[in-house]
């Protein structure tokens, strides 16, 4: 038993960590004894320990929680196989030595050359092939009965085989079943059909895990020209009796045939004998051509549905890592708590905040965590879509019910049953659209557009807004009992002003993962860049950060994410007392500055006149002030101003 754990993804992807007899942390901390450099790891996130010969993983209070094979633990006993997803990292638990798993065989290459006494034949000259050539020959031969008694068998079983691992071995049983060959092998080539990636090996004595040595000429020839090869005699073959593995094998005769998918090889089938008396021919190599023909297409399906899994996994991890939410403030510990209590509940959610703050990944992190994690996730922005279209988007639509309603349409509700409906910008919702939301959520069942019954609905439903649903009560605009069907559970994310020390870690977040989508080395932010992002007031939030992160990647040519690298927007923010601000920045500054103080002073406190003037827009120029924090100083300079040259300022004043 050797225990370990096999990196899938995060900073140490395609690492291996073997794990101590006692205990390990796992953690962002440096004094873990997995450390990950992960700003969606905990700093202790979780702990595997062994106890009474078990190993036991528990998870240590973390903010996105420890989960095993999909499922949120707390603590949990480890098997052979299981998955451990911590943060955007994700583990292979192994217990297992990779040689025990040997039941599958090898395969060794030996480069050897042709023989004259092989036998080439192709595809078109394939017996079992060509029907009308088969009926002539039937009466006249009982074995050739057997053979298609045979195929008819294999075709039964391949094609009802998924699993690919599983296919070969029941095809190389069956084979056996029919030719006379000890060892057999089924060797798949790569997309180019250039290299063998997959070996399948297996001996006609069950329990055995076999070393099939395939000669490398007869199987590189046999890919390449889509040919297949006999060979009747190889001790007393010129160029096969020098081969030492075949020799040691005592191998006697042998055969390799083309896996041929539309007119492309993808592999091939090797089978040989070590038995003087039952010597491979060219029946044999007629009937294992056959059934190449037939199952090369049930092979060719096992091998696409099994990367098809694997790359919908790959593809659900690298999903869920760029949907975490990211920081440990006060704000974001609240909201995580929050989260984590009510995702395994069917309640309602309100999620409020400022756009960009991640109320959606918000609404995917309680559906991640909660038990319709399977079922659909289905978003709606009811501001993206114009009213005319919204219902029948959301409810569907009967054939005939209006112009252009050919057929029956499902709605998204109906669409996402069983699992989770995110209504995002609430508050834009049609009144109309209200009242049939609202009979959705009370007795959980609607009506398409244009239909006369009632279709029954399972759904969760999350809504979201930017906007003061209360004052839109007040004011007339949102209905007051819909308001309370929504607000059932209800949590608001912080604005980014109110969490400035997840700034650093968002920015190192966003720098990893747009380096990688942008194609570009991930470069460390200096402290005068750093200062620039903690002291910016971001009207955009999270998403104007991400932004931020991404164009400095694109756009830097330094080592270093710096000042000159992020939106001038940025800049023009005084930095905090402890960083030092760069020069050229500093200077770039002072004069804004003091452009600003002319044109206020030319114009004797006009403040669209100055914009004019400076040739930018007036709420720019506004804008300007404030981030510059030129108030002060501009109220100095027009109290130094005549009253008569302040008739204008009534409305022009920051």
């Amino acid at each position: 038993m050797r225990p370990r754990l096999l990196v899938l993804s995060g900073p140490l992807k395609d690492s291996t960590i073997p794990l101590p007899e006692g205990e390990v942390t796992i953690g962002r901390e440096a004094s873990n004894g997995v450390a990950l450099t992960d700003p969606s790891v905990s700093r202790k996130h979780c702990t595997i320990r062994v106890q009474e010969g078990k190993f036991l993983v528990r998870d240590l209070d973390s903010r996105n929680g420890t989960l095993v094979n999909g499922t949120e633990i707390q603590e949990q006993c480890l098997h052979h196989g299981d998955e451990i997803a911590t943060g955007d990292s994700a583990f292979l638990f192994l217990l297992e030595e990779q040689e025990q798993i040997a039941s599958l065989g090898r395969v060794e290459f030996e480069d050897g050359q042709r023989t004259a006494e092989t036998t080439v034949i192709h595809p078109k000259d394939v017996v079992y092939l060509q029907p009308d050539r088969l009926l002539r020959e039937l009466p006249a031969t009982s074995q050739v009965a057997r053979n298609l008694n045979a195929l008819l068998k294999i075709s039964r079983v391949i094609h009802a085989i998924r699993d690919l691992d599983e296919l070969q071995g029941q095809l190389l049983d069956l084979i056996f079943e029919v030719i006379p060959a000890g060892r057999g092998a089924i060797l798949l080539a790569d997309s180019e059909g250039h290299q063998f990636n997959s070996l399948f090996a297996r001996m006609r004595q069950a329990g055995q895990a076999p070393l099939v040595k395939v000669s490398r000429t007869v199987a590189r020839q046999v890919l390449e020209q889509g040919i297949a090869m006999l060979g009747t005699d190889v001790p007393n073959s010129d160029n096969l009796r020098e081969v030492e593995s075949l020799a040691a094998s005592q191998v006697r005769s042998l055969l390799c045939v083309p896996l041929t998918v539309f007119q492309r090889v993808i592999g091939c089938i090797y089978l040989d004998s070590n038995n003087f008396g039952s010597r491979l021919n060219e029946d044999h190599l007629q009937l294992v051509a056959a059934i190449a023909g037939i199952s090369a297409i049930a092979l060719e399906n096992a091998r696409r549905l099994q990367w098809l899994e694997q790359e919908n996994d790959r593809l659900t991890v690298e999903a869920s890592q760029e949907r975490s939410l990211v920081g440990e403030s006060t704000h974001m510990k609240e909201v995580y708590q929050f989260l984590k209590r009510v995702a395994r509940t069917d309640s309602t959610v309100l999620i409020e905040g400022e756009s960009g703050t991640g109320k959606e990944l918000a609404a995917r992190a309680l559906h991640r965590n909660s038990p319709r994690a399977s079922k659909p996730f289905v978003a709606i922005n009811c501001a993206a879509i114009p009213e005319t279209l919204l219902e029948s988007d959301l409810f569907g639509h009967e054939r005939g019910a209006f112009t252009g309603a050919i057929g029956l349409k499902k709605g998204r509700l109906e669409l996402a049953d069983s699992g989770v409906v995110f209504l995002d910008e609430i508050g834009e919702l049609a009144p109309a659209l209200q009242v049939k939301l609202l009979r959705v959520l009370q007795e959980r069942e609607f009506e398409r557009v244009g239909g006369t019954h009632s279709i029954k609905l399972d759904i969760r439903l999350i809504a979201a807004t930017n906007c003061n649903l209360e004052q839109a009560v007040r004011d007339g605009a949102f209905r007051k009992d819909l308001y309370y069907r929504l607000a059932v559970l209800k949590v608001t994310m912080p604005t980014l002003r109110e969490r400035r020390e997840d700034i650093p870690m968002l920015a190192r977040h966003f720098v990893q993962k747009h380096a990688k989508r942008c194609k570009v080395k991930p470069r460390p932010i200096s402290r005068e860049a750093l200062s620039c992002l903690v002291n910016y007031d971001w009207p955009g939030n999270v998403r104007e950060l991400e932004n931020a992160i991404e164009r400095a990647l694109v756009l830097g040519s330094s080592d270093m994410v710096l000042p000159e690298d992020l939106p001038e927007s940025l800049l023009e923010r005084t930095p905090s007392p402890e960083m030092t601000e760069a020069k050229y920045h500093a200077a770039l500054k002072e004069l804004k500055k003091q452009l600003i103080r002319d044109a206020v002073e030319q114009t004797q406190g006009s403040y669209a006149d100055a914009a004019r003037i400076l040739g930018v827009h007036p709420n720019y120029l506004h804008r300007l002030i404030r981030n510059l924090e030129l108030k002060e100083t501009l109220r100095d300079v027009l109290r130094d101003i005549p009253p008569r040259g302040l008739s204008g300022l009534s409305s022009g004043n920051a």
